[in-house]
């Protein structure tokens, strides 16, 4: 039996366990991606191991999340990673540089390879045949140091795509299609491989839109062969060296299929405030819009821009709308400007916005109160804008363009002039200025790292107790988001590296009083529903609840990176075994556990509800490498212990 592109990635990397769906498997890492809304704590973490140099072949520190800089925080925070890439071997990559994900992919993606990236999005990078996956910070601390990387061997899902995207349709629409099938949790333990003769049509970049977003399905990651699209797309910035060729073999199988035929495919929009509320854009045609934008790492390429410009050319966008375009990378923003396709946009209206992630996480052009905000972006979780009260609506450049001339949300078939097809540049913008190379080891060693007031060591946590007596500090609902457990935008994330100041904002969304109560009780538990956890991998919003005193999340499942944060800093993440008891349980329940090692040991728990006759169980469903973290207390722990 062939194998498929996905297990040949796999088994090239294998170093523990089986290539069995569901068992724990290791795999070596030879990239490493971290941003500095999570870096700062890796660098930290490697502080804390004692590492001399990473041992990646090659690691690279982006700074795309904070760089709007109200104070010295953020200014600082950046001064701190770049003298910590320079200790520990890391190339650095400047504000204004660019978005993590398609500046690696231009400048050091390379097929075959594996990449593993503190930011939930890094299987974009699976855009170039390479297997990326997204997993909390601490995890990817662990890569640098030389460890393995462990999960469960995921299942493999092929996505068969054939025909050719209509005019008005682009592969933000194919990755939309999957989230309007299944949803936001429909990808939990696959990895989505995509394959066939609709690929021909889709350049390297459009495929990075779309496995982008499949990390909104939940999915560990998103693969593709590597052809002559690829090849392409290398020679474009001056690496067509690093290209291989990576396909599945003819007689290779997946654990579940399906297929797209791209030729009926339809604009479609997702509706506030979830990417799995999908429907297509004719249905909600007419609904009055305020802002449109066109940016972010799912619509990162010179194509999503170029587009909308020839769209506005010669014509101006609507009076009341504020049309905002944020180039992905400083090579974007060059070659937007080296085309000419700049000037259409300025001239029609567009408010230029510097190279970053900027209002995909909150951080500026947050829209109004009420008011329909059409973007390109890749979630659209309640007030993940930075607006409480936002309605965001998400799709691609070509329904965000129509609308900002229209005024109103607007399928793009319905304009009055043609397609404007955009091309992929033959030979793109190469600019290697915006980073900082490693230093060699013997300078390397002389670097101080350079903190600031507002950078904390991290705290230190206890090891599992004989026994532990629980309130049950907050219940929540279904689809539970990292933006609700712990929320970004430049209110919060200038204290990442705070952890005692950011605790102060978890579940602020949710329950603004859950700081306080946490800090007068201690120890409590929470209780969640389906998909508990989903969105960002951002380790702060396992680390910051546990710096609180949380020990224990019940829920009926969980979004697979958050569950392995919980792991990470010792919170035992355990799922009913009988969902309904989820109904059973109410905010303010005291939870008793006895044995608890012993309990962990076995997989599952026994839990009494002090003062109500209820007793039930809860799975744990730990592999090997959970059990020893857990049972230590946590990864720092359990490395201490090594």
């Amino acid at each position: 039996m062939g194998m498929n592109v996905a297990q040949k990635l796999i088994s090239g990397h294998l170093v523990e366990g089986r290539m069995v769906p569901g068992e724990e498997i290791g795999i070596r890492v030879d990239q490493t991606l971290t941003q500095d809304a999570t870096g700062t704590l890796v660098m930290l973490e490697l502080e804390g191991m004692g590492l001399e140099r990473v041992r990646t072949e090659v690691s690279v520190q982006y700074v795309d999340h904070n760089i709007i800089q109200t104070d010295h925080k953020n200014q600082e925070d950046h001064l701190f990673l770049q003298s910590a890439c320079q200790r520990f071997g890391l190339w650095y990559s400047r504000p204004g540089n660019g978005v993590s994900h398609p500046v690696h992919m231009q400048y050091f993606g390379k097929p075959g390879k594996s990449l593993l990236g503190s930011d939930s999005h890094t299987p974009a990078g699976g855009s170039l045949g390479l297997l990326a996956i997204a997993a909390g910070g601490i995890d990817v601390a662990l890569s640098m140091a030389g460890e393995p990387y462990h999960l469960k061997m995921p299942k493999i899902w092929g996505i068969k795509l054939v025909g050719e995207l209509p005019d008005w349709v682009s592969a933000k629409d194919v990755i939309l299609e999957m989230l309007r099938r299944h949803s936001v949790d429909g990808g939990i333990g696959y990895i989505l491989e995509y394959f066939g003769s609709g690929l021909d049509h889709l350049s390297a970049m459009d495929r990075h839109s779309i496995g982008n977003m499949g990390a909104e399905m939940g999915a560990t990651s998103s693969v593709f062969p590597s052809d002559e699209a690829v090849r392409r797309f290398l020679r474009a910035y001056d690496r067509e060296q690093d290209w291989i060729e990576l396909s599945a073999d003819a007689d290779a199988v997946y654990d579940r299929y399906e297929e797209i035929d791209l030729s009926e495919l339809e604009p479609l929009i997702a509706l506030p405030s979830s990417p799995g509320k999908v429907v297509p854009v004719r249905e909600v045609a007419g609904d009055k819009i305020y802002q449109a934008y066109i940016g972010s790492s799912a619509n990162p390429g010179y194509r999503d821009f170029a587009v909308a410009a020839r769209m506005v050319a010669g014509r101006k966008v609507a009076d009341e709308v504020s049309f905002d375009i944020n180039p992905t990378s400083r090579e974007s923003l060059e070659e937007l400007i080296q085309t000419g396709m700049l000037t259409h946009l300025v001239h029609a209206g567009a408010r230029l916005h510097q190279a970053g992630c900027n209002g995909c996480i909150g951080m500026g052009q947050a829209p109004a109160v009420g008011r329909n905000s059409l973007r390109t972006v890749t979630r659209n979780f309640p007030g993940r804008s930075g607006t409480r009260e936002d309605r965001v609506f998400l799709c691609s450049p070509e329904t965000v363009t129509a609308s900002a001339l229209k005024g109103v949300i607007t399928d793009p078939r319905s304009l009055d002039f043609p397609y404007p097809r955009v091309e992929s540049l033959e030979k793109g913008i190469v600019n290697r200025q915006m980073f900082t190379q490693p230093l060699p080891p013997e300078q390397a060693r002389r670097v101080e790292l350079l903190k600031s007031s507002n950078i904390v060591s991290l705290p230190e946590f206890d090891r599992l107790p004989d026994s532990l007596e629980l309130p049950i500090l907050l219940k929540v609902a279904d689809h539970i988001s990292t933006d609700e457990i712990l929320p970004a935008g430049a209110r919060v994330l200038p204290f990442r590296s705070n952890i005692p100041r950011i605790s102060e904002f978890a579940f602020e969304p949710l329950d603004p009083t859950y700081a306080s109560r946490a800090k007068a009780i201690g120890d409590h538990a929470l209780v969640g529903g389906i998909n508990y956890g989903q969105g960002s991998s951002r380790e702060h919003a396992a680390l910051a609840p546990r710096y609180l005193g949380l020990r224990l999340v019940l829920a009926v499942g969980f979004a697979r990176i958050h569950r392995q944060n919980l792991v990470n800093f010792g919170v035992l993440p355990a799922t009913f075994a009988d969902p309904s008891v989820y109904q059973a349980l109410e905010q303010g329940d005291v939870l008793s556990i006895e044995n608890i090692p012993a309990q962990v040991m076995q997989g599952e728990l026994t839990i009494q509800v002090r003062a109500r006759r209820l007793v039930f169980k809860a799975n744990l469903a730990l592999t090997p490498h959970e059990l020893e973290v857990l049972l230590a207390g946590g990864v720092i722990n359990w490395i201490r212990t090594r």
